[in-house]
């Protein structure tokens, strides 16, 4: 399990986190949301131990981050970030082979590259292979960097681990330059991959994609845990007042097991 316990952020004379607890469980998908300003990546941040918390810990099965040496906890979870920079002309297949770096010189009993091969099928840039990484748009890189990410923490998803451990894929509005269709279909990787034990953490700005994949909704503001729970509790039209500011009408899809939001005509 992967647990945050009363994380504080202070940055610049103001809190930007401040008594955020929550947990994913392997196999699970939670979503968190909310306002611009919200804390939600700082939150992602402190949780992929990029940024240390001014109070709380964060734990990986008991243990704090902080005290996992770096190659391991890398085996064990992978951080998509909102922003990828990379301006050197790789290959597309060489940028999704740089996931497998933690796994060098690690017996396995499939080979780095089929698992890249594999992960850019999914996240469909297969056909991008032998591309220069820096020619792509704005959506195809995305999808690229998703692969990488996928990399890393295959071998759970495929055969349940290659040292018994469960992995951990945390994502940062990973629905960023995506048309309508990558977006269902990153959503829905995410769900295949909570099926064969990953856990996912997906910070997101759609509340209709969080209400259609996650099993939890975790909703931030202005640094605080507004409420934590599956999607059928957490998502109101009061909510989307008082959190969000606008108002909303609340729906059951007519066919499917999820709710759906559509905002009033402000006319």
């Amino acid at each position: 399990m992967l647990a945050a316990m009363d994380i504080g952020v202070r940055k610049g004379g103001r809190d930007i986190l401040s008594g955020v607890s929550l947990t994913v469980q392997p196999g699970e998908l939670l979503a968190i949301i909310g306002p611009n300003g919200a804390g939600k990546s700082t939150l992602l941040e402190i949780l992929s131990d990029g940024l240390h918390a001014t109070k709380g810990q964060v734990n990986l099965d008991g243990i704090a981050l902080q005290q996992w040496p770096q190659q391991r906890l890398a085996r064990r979870r992978a951080v998509l970030p909102q922003a990828s920079t990379l301006t050197f002309p790789f290959r597309v297949l060489e940028v999704v082979m740089m996931g497998r770096s933690p796994f060098q010189a690690t017996p396995s009993s499939v080979s780095d590259l089929e698992i890249a091969r594999t992960v850019m099928d999914a996240a469909s840039v297969i056909d991008f292979a032998d591309r220069i990484y820096t020619t792509l748009s704005g959506g195809e890189r995305q999808r690229v960097q998703i692969a990488r990410v996928l990399a890393q923490i295959w071998p759970a998803a495929t055969d349940g681990t290659t040292d018994g451990e469960q992995r951990y894929l945390l994502l940062d509005e990973p629905s960023n330059n995506l048309d309508l269709v990558h977006q269902h279909k990153l959503l829905r990787l995410a769900r295949t991959l909570t099926e064969r034990g990953v856990g996912v953490i997906a910070v997101l700005h759609d509340p209709n994609l969080a209400s259609q994949y996650a099993d939890r909704i975790c909703v931030l503001k202005d640094g605080r845990t507004v409420i934590d729970g599956p999607p059928a509790e957490v998502l109101s039209e009061d909510l989307f007042a008082s959190v969000f500011g606008i108002a909303v009408h609340v729906m059951q899809h007519p066919t499917k097991h999820y709710r759906f939001m559509v905002a009033d005509d402000p006319g």
